[in-house]
């Protein structure tokens, strides 16, 4: 496929043409308190997977909605913030926002900028690229998005519905919604990762891997970086990349992984029906697949093993560190080192009490820990925290009847791994993920509204034909 990209737009809208069916409008209209308007779905996020989702949604024709996201226009999601490497990690044939549009694929679109050839010469997808892309489909497929907007509250509001707080540029607004989708990214259940020992230390000293970091003020000094995976070894290259001096990446284990764990579970079978399993095998699942965590790919290591001032320090777990005359002086199970920066890249926790939008009810959603209790040689604390999502992929009550609006809050963040498999975060799960919540989401309101329809059959009287004189009375 090939051609301008004003021919693949016209295609592209051609296509949902052609493929608009059923196009019957099914969502009744409600209203709030005091003659309100409420949102049959609000989706918090407009990343690669708030976005797509809104995007089936209106293909279903759940059309009265709200997607925002509090970044500005063309930084929504990670891809031009703190996904710090050249590439996408994923192969360039992975598909999953076009939602089975040829026209909508990534393929499609490169091939129309660039050319075919380029494509066929292409290795990986670049993350500028990528980022321009999703914000294609948005503008093709004409997704509404309010930017910098970002939700701050949420509570139960009369006649079952969602009241939904939001932050503006203009002040705070409140919303009605019959659903939520947190789709707020991989720390949207909780809280990106330290050690605690470097957590007294004041800020000017560190950061996670999701921080805005001053990459150029590092030039010249030293920079530690822990963590063993893709976004440790990407943050100490843009490190290098920005002249630091020296950059040391600290291995907490003995041996580096090499095995990436998310390429052995990317086929229909796993991502489809993972979410079918019984609590002990999903367990099982998740437990080994997050306990590898993600891989260095071959690019990335190449790209931080160029740099003769990079070195690696395995079993180099942090237990101390203080201030010393203007540098931190870290004790670590590998020996003492000194650096001027440390990076923290060991990933996400689940902490609903971090989220203020989350924490007034935090402790009224259901987790893992609550549902099912493992064996003993599968026992992890960490992974107990995940919540616990109905088949619709919602929260649920930790005590039935304490919080029933939270089957109102779908969560469509890192933390929905553990009862669905990789979510609509990833790249090679989005061709499944996506339309399975967006299933879930309209499965709900099919239902919640099913006297409604009753109601609407039963006063149903549009004809098909006109009988002749000789029927006159039928």
């Amino acid at each position: 496929m090939s051609g301008t990209l004003a021919e693949l737009e016209a295609q592209v809208r051609r296509e949902l043409e052609l493929t608009a069916h059923p196009t019957l409008d099914w969502m009744p209209n409600t209203s709030g308190p005091s003659g309100a308007h409420v949102y049959d779905v609000v989706i918090a996020g407009a990343g690669q997977g708030g976005l797509i989702l809104a995007h089936h949604l209106m293909r279903d024709r759940v059309r009265n909605i709200l997607l925002f996201d509090k970044a500005k226009f063309g930084q929504e999601g990670v891809w031009t913030t703190y996904a710090r490497m050249p590439t996408l990690r994923s192969p360039k044939d992975y598909t999953g926002p076009d939602l089975g549009l040829a026209s909508l694929t990534y393929q499609a679109w490169h091939e129309a900028k660039y050319g075919i050839a380029d494509w066929d010469a292409l290795e990986f997808i670049p993350a500028g690229d990528w980022a321009d892309y999703l914000l294609w489909i948005r503008a093709v497929a004409e997704v509404p998005v309010r930017n910098e907007v970002e939700l701050t509250g949420i509570a139960a509001a009369p006649d079952d519905l969602l009241k939904v707080t939001l932050k503006t540029t203009t002040g705070e607004e409140q919303v009605y919604a019959r659903k939520l989708v947190l789709a707020t990214g991989q720390d949207g259940a909780g809280k990106w990762l330290a050690p605690p020992c470097i957590e007294h230390l004041r800020r000017q000293y560190w950061a996670t891997t999701a921080d805005p970091i001053d990459f150029a003020a590092l030039k010249g000094k030293d920079v530690a970086v822990l963590g063993a995976g893709a976004s440790a070894a990407d943050n100490a290259a843009t490190a290098l990349d920005a002249g630091a001096r020296t950059v040391r990446m600290f291995v907490r284990r003995e041996r580096l992984q090499r095995v990436q764990p998310y390429r052995w579970l990317t086929f229909a079978g796993f991502l489809r029906h993972y979410c079918d399993l019984d609590d002990a095998w999903r367990w099982r699942f998740m437990s080994y697949v997050l306990g590898l965590r993600e891989s260095i790919p071959q690019h990335t290591y190449d790209r931080v093993r160029a740099f003769p001032n990079f070195e690696i320090i395995k079993g180099g777990g942090w237990n101390a560190a203080e201030e010393r005359d203007g540098r931190v002086g870290l004790e670590t199970d590998a020996g003492a080192f000194d650096a001027d920066y440390l990076i923290s890249c060991i990933g996400m926790d689940v902490d609903f009490a971090a989220r203020p939008e989350l924490k007034p009810f935090a402790p009224h959603i259901k987790t893992w820990r609550d549902a099912y209790t493992p064996p003993a040689n599968e026992q992890n604390e960490r992974l107990g925290r995940y919540p616990y999502l109905d088949g619709n992929g919602a929260y649920q009550e930790t005590n039935p009847g304490a919080a029933p609006y939270l089957r109102h809050i779908y969560d469509y963040t890192f933390a929905a791994t553990m009862s669905f498999g990789a979510s609509g975060c990833s790249i090679n799960a989005m061709k499944i993920a996506t339309p399975r919540l967006a299933g879930g989401i309209t499965r709900a309101l099919f239902q919640e509204d099913a006297s409604r329809h009753w109601e609407t059959l039963k006063a149903f009287d549009q004809t098909v034909f006109e009988p002749s004189e000789l029927d006159a009375d039928d």
